[in-house]
């Protein structure tokens, strides 16, 4: 089965989804097999991170954007402003595809374990997220 989940994100930043990929894994009454999340798009990406407390989030996309700063003179891909070219290279540096194992018509993830879009971009936007269960 393959559907595809659209998120509405505001800001940029880690944005958990666990939520609405639960509900598409528990409405496909699949027991046992295999999800893959891929997004389709190249200023965000996936990842499986931390829910409980929130300043380990917080801490990731503060490291992240000090790693790859904006306004860098180096840039030259600069058409759609300042937050473009290192949202690309934080995308080149994270996934765009995760699996998850499924076991008992359930996500396989850890106790403290959620599904996050990783937004790269500061404007807010519609991110399409593909879900594959076999």
């Amino acid at each position: 089965m393959i559907s595809t989940l659209t998120l509405d994100i505001e800001r940029q930043g880690l944005h958990d989804f666990s939520v609405e990929l639960n509900a598409v894994v528990s409405g496909a009454e699949l027991h046992e097999g295999l999800c893959t999340l891929f997004i389709q798009h190249t200023s965000a990406s996936l990842l499986i991170q931390e829910s409980y407390d929130p300043s380990a989030r917080r801490d990731l996309e503060l490291w992240l954007n000090r790693l790859v700063p904006e306004n860098d003179p180096l840039y030259s891909h600069t058409l759609e402003g300042p937050d473009d070219m290192p949202a690309h290279i934080k995308a080149a540096l994270t996934a765009s595809s995760v699996s998850i194992p499924v076991m008992e018509g359930k996500l396989a993830l850890g106790t403290w374990q959620g599904v996050y879009l990783w937004e790269h971009r500061h404007r807010p936007g519609k991110r399409r997220v593909i879900v594959h269960l076999t």
